[in-house]
């Protein structure tokens, strides 16, 4: 879809950083996508900015909690998504300040312990490896998993 007016992509993309937080990156994706060019793509992100539909640090806080409570994402996964979006270094230091770190213990306690229920490895080696695994791959770090590990009695 090409747009061509700029009251016309002006409308548009208000209304689609109105729908939900977004970091400059994607509103910057959408923009090319509808073939405008750079002058005017700067041109509608100063805009949105100066009119509040963007905000990459509001954006930030609002993508690490919603990967934390919904998916439970860790801090280095959370840190590297944003990363990724291209957000602001400031911004994902205030965005990991939303996560309570009695929650962010809990929730690595409750995924271990889960997953631990759910492991058919007898081999106590490799059920170790693999919780600290998958763990790992949900961007817990790595100090904190062995910590709960022996927390837990789990080895």
């Amino acid at each position: 879809m090409k747009i061509y007016d700029l009251n016309t992509a002006r409308e548009k993309i208000q209304a689609y950083c109105a729908y939900q937080e977004r970091c400059h990156m994607e509103v910057s994706m959408k923009l090319k996508s509808w073939g405008l060019i750079q002058e005017v793509i700067d041109l509608l992100i100063v805009e949105l900015i100066q009119f509040n539909f963007l905000n990459e640090e509001r954006y930030a806080r609002s993508f690490a909690r919603g990967k934390f409570r919904i998916k439970k994402w860790g801090k280095l996964k959370i840190r590297m998504a944003l990363k990724k979006r291209e957000v602001n270094f400031k911004c994902i230091d205030f965005a990991m300040l939303e996560i309570d770190e009695k929650t962010y213990l809990n929730t690595l306690k409750e995924l271990l312990q889960k997953k631990n229920d759910i492991l058919k490895e007898t081999n106590l080696y490799k059920r170790k490896m693999k919780l600290i695994n998958y763990l790992v791959n949900r961007g817990y770090e790595y100090d904190l998993i062995s910590d709960c590990l022996v927390e837990l009695k789990l080895f």
